[in-house]
């Protein structure tokens, strides 16, 4: 399975680490996390993720693969700036969202236009979102929900 990592492009320290575990734990479960290649919540889940041994797929705003984070293994550049994040959630079978603000909010609405299952750990409060307290109980909820 694909899911789709998205977030706060600075988030706390917190929101970090949760980032990191979630990414480590889809790694260990054999999953892909995609996201949108930069740094912040993006970057901590694909250094959770590439430290794990996954892949991670990095769908980026820009013209320049080079711009991905150092621990994303295939990018994938788009010109498109922000309407891109529509991409990193059509490219997931599911969405974990952590912390965040507008960006992440945009990214939750299409998760809900393209039926994507999608948990919040610490994430803006928006119809269609399970609120979540651990990264295990993220992942255990994109996992019982993809089909």
């Amino acid at each position: 399975m694909r899911v789709s990592v998205v977030g706060a492009s600075a988030p706390s320290a917190d929101a970090t680490e949760n980032a990191r575990e979630v990414g480590r734990l889809l790694a260990e479960r054999g999953h892909t996390v995609v996201c949108g290649g930069l740094g912040g919540v993006m970057e901590a889940a694909c250094q959770g993720a590439s430290e794990a041994g996954g892949h991670t797929i990095g769908v980026l705003p820009g013209e320049d693969r080079n711009a991905a984070n150092e621990y994303v293994e295939t990018a994938i550049a788009t010109g498109l700036g922000h309407a891109r994040n529509a991409l990193v959630v059509m490219n997931g079978d599911a969405v974990i969202a952590v912390d965040g603000a507008g960006g992440t909010l945009s990214e939750v609405g299409f998760s809900s236009v393209y039926d994507r299952p999608i948990a919040g750990l610490g994430a803006p409060d928006a119809p269609h979102v399970e609120a979540v307290e651990t990264p295990a109980e993220a992942v255990d909820y994109v996992e019982v929900r993809v089909e």
